[in-house]
């Protein structure tokens, strides 16, 4: 596309595209947006360097890997904040430029995007329905490498307390937690000599795990050696709400009543739901996470809306085809809110933000000017962002069961 339109002269025309969702996951109330500060870091560093030239010298002529050589996207961006709730057809990011520029940044874009949300929306459910208990992020074993480091990074956003993943707490600061595998219980000769191994490196508080054989006589092994003070025991099978119940009466009576239990063992949304009423003091979480809880990706795609017309004006497009049908023309887009503030529907429109629209809320915000990034932000804000929209939605979004949007998409006329 970049060649053709080089050829035909079209290639520095301005435009806009649109990254959106048509649709939610099947059967989910709201999605959250993730990635927006990977993306923001990703677009700083995109650069075709002479390797990745050479690369290309089969694929692409002379004059564009000339272009390339020298590319860097000197447009605007404005995009939903991480952390953010979305709907169909929110614009999450609206990027702005000529032709050129903005076409080359589609597969980036949408490949952080659509699995940073993913993750982010999944781990939003869990945390939703997990309340006050701590969730702790433990997929780094189920999926790609550097896949992982973005779970961790897109749950912690979401609300989960903590992260397995050291290169998370390296690379974005995300808090780690763990525990030990039922391979260091086996490597001593008995249960007693692990528990004191474990117990003596790491302290009285930490989490021994009680299943490896019999929970019963490991929860007293473990209070016999650690003392009430023990931190807290995992466990990773059986029935978990049970077992969770003949646990905790175990250890009050044994006066270990600070003694917290934590519960893994392939743990989604409804899992955890399905826990509420149990003794339990925090989830470790890992496949279900990092694979979506059953939607890997976001189903994100990248369209143009708007391109400048032969008379030097902006003029609106739009794919028409069955089933996939786009809106044309720039976006913006306000969350609407009843005077208790919360969340009535999705506004978006084409062309300028009314000026003031009562309590409805703006989405759109800068996060590149020029080709200058304006929009880092911390996890911590991002965070706290989610926190918010979440608690203005209705609240059907606290059903676990499948649904239609929590709220409507309410589309207005340029």
């Amino acid at each position: 596309m970049l060649q053709a339109a080089l050829a035909a002269g079209t290639a520095q025309r301005r435009s806009v595209f649109e990254l959106f969702g048509r649709r939610l996951p099947q059967g989910r109330r709201y999605g959250v947006v993730a990635g927006v500060g990977r993306a923001l870091d990703a677009l700083e560093e995109f650069r075709f360097d002479d390797e990745v030239l050479e690369t290309l010298r089969d694929v692409v002529d002379e004059p564009t890997l000339s272009w390339l050589a020298d590319y860097r996207f000197s447009g605007d961006i404005w995009g939903y904040a991480e952390g953010e709730t979305y709907f169909p057809y929110s614009p999450l990011a609206v990027v702005e430029g000529t032709f050129a520029e903005a076409v080359v940044l589609e597969t980036l874009l949408l490949s952080i995007y659509n699995h940073d949300s993913a993750i982010a929306s999944a781990a939003s459910r869990m945390t939703l329905v997990a309340g006050e208990r701590p969730c702790i992020e433990m997929g780094s074993r189920r999926t790609h490498e550097e896949a992982a480091v973005a779970a961790a990074r897109a749950a912690y956003i979401a609300g989960f307390a903590s992260s397995s993943n050291l290169m998370a707490r390296q690379r974005y600061g995300v808090p780690t937690a763990g525990t030990s595998a039922h391979s260091f219980t086996l490597l001593h000769d008995t249960e007693e000599d692990a528990f004191r191994a474990q117990i003596a490196s790491q302290g009285r508080g930490t989490t021994l795990l009680v299943d490896t054989y019999d929970v019963a006589e490991a929860v007293r092994r473990g209070v016999e050696i650690a003392g009430p003070e023990l931190g807290a025991v995992r466990l990773d099978s059986g029935d978990l709400g049970v077992v969770a119940r003949e646990v905790r009466a175990q250890l009050d009576a044994l006066g270990a009543h600070r003694t917290r239990i934590i519960v893994t063992s392939d743990l989604d949304e409804y899992a955890i739901a399905a826990l509420a009423a149990a003794p339990v003091d925090g989830y470790g979480v890992g496949t279900q996470l990092v694979t979506g809880s059953g939607h890997p990706t976001s189903g994100f795609v990248y369209k143009l809306v708007a391109r400048e017309g032969d008379d030097g004006e902006m003029v609106s497009v739009a794919k028409r085809s069955k089933d996939k049908i786009s809106i044309g023309g720039r976006k913006y887009a306000l969350r609407r809110r009843s005077t208790a503030g919360v969340a009535q529907a999705e506004v978006v429109g084409i062309g300028t933000m009314p000026l003031d629209d009562g309590d409805d809320r703006p989405l759109l915000v800068p996060l590149v000017r020029d080709g200058k990034v304006v929009g880092r932000e911390s996890l911590d804000a991002a965070r706290e962002r989610h926190r918010r929209s979440v608690a203005e939605l209705p609240r059907a979004v606290q059903a676990m069961s499948a649904g239609d949007p929590a709220i409507p998409t309410v589309h207005l006329p340029e």
